[in-house]
């Protein structure tokens, strides 16, 4: 139980923070989630990666090739879709 609330606190974290978040960061919570059981995906994309958890979708976009922070609205649909899972209250 410890590790899912590790998860939520981190995604609360990046949630406060939305326009400083690495693709590193969101990586690591779909990982975790992964551990938990959740069925998880990520998958190249024309203009970023596509993350599944469970049946929820989410694209993630960076600013350039090469650079590691994520966009903003990239960082909106992770929180909306941890929303939908019930790891995060807005």
């Amino acid at each position: 139980m410890a590790a899912i609330e590790k998860i939520k606190e981190r995604i609360r974290e990046l949630a406060e923070r939305r326009e400083n978040v690495a693709l590193a960061e969101i990586r690591w919570v779909v990982s975790r989630l992964d551990e938990l059981g959740y069925r998880t995906s990520e998958r190249v994309a024309t203009h970023g990666r596509l993350f599944g958890v469970g049946a929820t979708r989410f694209m993630v976009n960076c600013h350039s090739r090469g650079n590691k922070q994520v966009k903003a609205y990239s960082v909106e649909d992770f929180v909306n879709a941890m929303i939908e899972l019930g790891l995060y209250e807005d």
